[in-house]
This record gives structure tokens, sequence and C-alpha cells, in this order.
């Protein structure tokens, strides 16, 4: 009668062990090995992309010689009384005072609006007055705008708040990087587009600063995080160079929105093409960014649901979940162009023009260039981050898994498997595939 031995799973020895810790290792070395020097390179592009503070343009004087601007209240409103004329405000300072309002917002007037008021004084000396007469200072109070600053901070307020209370540190976390993130544009961005610095050159080291800062402190430094990080940077370069190309085929000048010319007289300096490309990027980065972290999250998810899943096998669950993010986002950033220039989409729809002259013209040009180069970016952006995720998700979790297979932590005895076999990644092979063990 033929005798059979017994057949147990070879445990993983030092050796092999030692061999998974530096698989992993290397992994991270090569994250390490190409986002730090990534980050030096954008440092030293931001240092010598750097504006010169003696080049700044002169401020634009917004306000007139003797203009003076002051709050009030809208006491009264009289639509239909003659001349401009038809409302009263009473001020700050405690005097009540006639309004000059444009007709077309005297219809959005109501009793109890908080309103800005340009008083301008101006010499006066009436007509039939004697020859010599001193001038008189006559003021006028103009309706300039609204007061919406009481209502904004409140609902700035309740966004901080909500986010802090639902995602707690991380959320504040967020808001530290938003602020950082409004703080490189406002330092180096705005300044290096008004004195005419390269456009790519600006756009890139303004979103990957921004993205470093953002990323790190949202999600914590983490090989997940970084995995994102990469994937973003590859979406960032892919949509900088489809920008850079779309625009010059299309013939895009930046002249086409309505406070072009006034740029131009403003900052000599400013070119608007360049700016029009840097805004195609900085449009693009808030999604990628989206995008790429809840990939990487998602990898991360599914391998620890089924740790062992191999590679192709998490490219391929991560994608199904990418392709519903690209779906979605896609006509996400369709929608939300088209929301905020309604009332441009409403005044091209009563013209003349067919479908492709109306796309091909002007402002509306551009912004379907934006759309579209944006739209490219994120759906490279995708496959890139899931196939990395994939990748660094397995070989950063190896040695949990080598610890768990040996000490039988996994819900088996140590050692303990399919007959005759060892699971391949306590070896440091890929997860799934076995090894024969001789009897």
């Amino acid at each position: 009668m033929p005798h059979s031995h017994p057949t147990l799973t070879a445990p993983p020895d030092a050796a092999a062990e030692r061999q998974v810790r530096a698989t992993a290792a290397r992994a991270r070395t090569a994250l390490v090995a190409t986002l730090v020097p990534v980050l030096l390179l954008t440092l030293l592009g931001a240092w010598w992309l750097w504006p010169d503070a003696d080049a700044r343009p002169p401020v634009l004087d917004t306000d007139g010689p003797g203009v003076v601007y002051a709050s009030g209240v809208v006491t009264q409103v009289r639509p239909d009384a003659t001349g401009m004329d038809q409302a009263s405000a009473r001020l700050d300072r405690g005097d009540e005072v006639d309004l000059h309002v444009p007709p077309e917002y005297v219809p959005e007037l109501a009793v109890g609006d908080h309103v800005r008021v340009a008083a301008l004084s101006a010499p006066e000396v009436a007509l039939d007055a004697p020859a010599g007469t001193e001038p008189t200072l006559t003021t006028t109070y103009l309706f300039v705008d609204f007061e919406r600053g009481p209502p904004m901070l409140l609902l700035a307020a309740v966004f901080a708040g909500l986010v802090v209370l639902v995602a707690r540190w991380r959320g504040l976390a967020a808001l530290v990087g938003m602020g950082v993130g409004l703080g490189v544009v406002g330092v180096f961005t705005l300044p290096a587009l008004l004195q005419g610095r390269p456009a790519v050159g600006v756009a890139l080291v303004t979103s990957v600063v921004i993205m470093y800062a953002v990323l790190y402190l949202a999600h914590g430094v983490s090989v997940r995080t970084s995995t994102a990080l990469a994937g973003t940077l590859v979406g960032l370069v892919a949509t900088a160079g489809i920008a850079t190309w779309s625009s010059g085929a299309a013939h895009l000048t930046g002249l086409s929105g309505e406070y072009a010319l006034d740029l131009m007289s403003a900052a000599p300096e400013v070119r608007l093409r360049a700016v029009l490309l840097c805004g195609m990027v900085l449009a693009g980065l808030g999604v990628l960014n989206d995008v790429t972290i809840t990939q990487a999250s998602a990898v991360w998810e599914l391998h620890a649901a089924r740790p062992e899943s191999t590679w192709r096998q998490l490219i391929g669950r991560g994608m199904r979940i990418g392709r519903d993010h690209i779906a979605s986002t896609v006509y996400t950033i369709v929608f939300a162009y088209v929301g905020a220039a309604l009332p441009l989409v409403l005044l091209v729809s009563l013209t003349d023009r067919g479908l492709l002259g109306v796309l091909g013209s002007g402002e509306i040009a551009e912004e379907v260039v934006r759309t579209l180069v944006g739209s490219i970016g994120l759906v490279l952006a995708i496959p890139v981050t899931t196939a990395l995720a994939a990748l660094l998700v397995r070989l950063s979790a190896a040695p949990a898994a080598a610890a768990r297979a040996r000490d039988g932590d996994d819900g088996t005895a140590p050692g303990a498997g399919v007959p005759g076999t060892t699971t391949a990644g306590a070896l440091g092979a890929p997860a799934g595939d076995t090894v024969e063990v001789p009897s």
C-alpha cells in the first residue's frame, strides 16, 4: 500500500523575510528618489522665476479724486421717482442721504439692504450767481454695490466648521493646505505672470508646490499619498504639454475676455496667452488632486479587503472604479462651466450662428479648450495612478504579509496552507502565485 508523506507549507526563513523587507524598502526608496528631486527642481524653478520686487506694475487706482466710500443701510426706495434719486440711505456716520441708483439696480434694492456708497464732492457755482461768487462744495452720493461681506463670511465660517466637524483634524489640515495654495498664487503666480515670466514654468511650479503642500498636509506622509502625488504630477505635465500645443494650434490669444484690454493697459508686460495657458493648468489642478487621491485610496482598500490579489487584479478592480470616476468627473467639469457662464451661453443662444461657429469663437473657444485639456489630463492620470498604486501597495504591504504568515495572524496556523505549496508573497514573489515545495 503506497504511503504518502505529509506535505506542509515551508515556513519563510529569515533570509526570505529580509528579501521581502528589502523589496519594500526599495519601493519606498524609488518613490523618494523620484519625488524629492522633483521638489528640488521645482524650488529651483521658483527661484529662477521669482518676480522682481522692484519691477511690479504700479497699483491700479480705482478711486477718482475727491471720492470717499462709506457704508449705509437703505431706508427708502422710490421706483417711480424721476432722475436717479430713487433711494435713500442712512450712512454709518448717521447722515441720511439721497442715492443716485442706476436703473438696472432699482428693482434689486429693498429697505434694510446694506450698500456701499461713493460720496463724490465737487465745487459748484449756481448759474445765476453773480460774478466772483466762491464755489460751494457739493456732495453727490452714488450707489456702488451691495455689501456682501457679512453673508460671505457667514458662509465661509459654516463651510470651515462643517469641514472640521466631519473630517476633524484632516479637514483642518485641508483648510490649512488651501490657505497655503492661495498664498502661493498671491505671492508667486500673479506677480510672475504680471512681469511676463514663462507661462508653462510658472504654472508647473505653482501646481507642484501646491500639490506637495495640500496632499501631505491633508492626507499625511505615506506611500499612499506619495503614489497619488506621483500620479498627479504625471497628469500636470500632460496637461501643461497639451495646453501649450492646443493654445497655439487653436490660435487662442486671451483677448476675448472682458478684462483683457484693461489688463494690457494696466500691466504692459503681461502676455495674455500666457495667462490663458497658466489658467488651463491651474483649472485642472483641483480635479486631478481629487481623482488621484481617490484612486490611490481605492486600490489600498481593495488590497486590504483581498490581500492575495495580484497586481493585474488590483489594476482591473481599481480601473472599474476609475472609469466611473472619469465618467462623472468629465460631465461635472462641463456643467460647472455651463453654470458659471450661463449668461454668456444664453446670449450666444440668441445669435444666428451655427453650433460650430459659436464653439469656435472668442471666449467660448477658450473655455471649450480649457475643459478638454483638463479632461485629457484627468483621463491620463487615473490609469497611471492606479497602476502605481497597485504596484506599491503590494510592495509596501509585503513585510506585514510575511509577518502574518510567519506568526499565523492571518487566521491559519503558522506554515499552514495548500499542501505542497507556500504562499509566494512570503518569499517576495507576487502574491497569489504558488511555489512548489518538494515533499
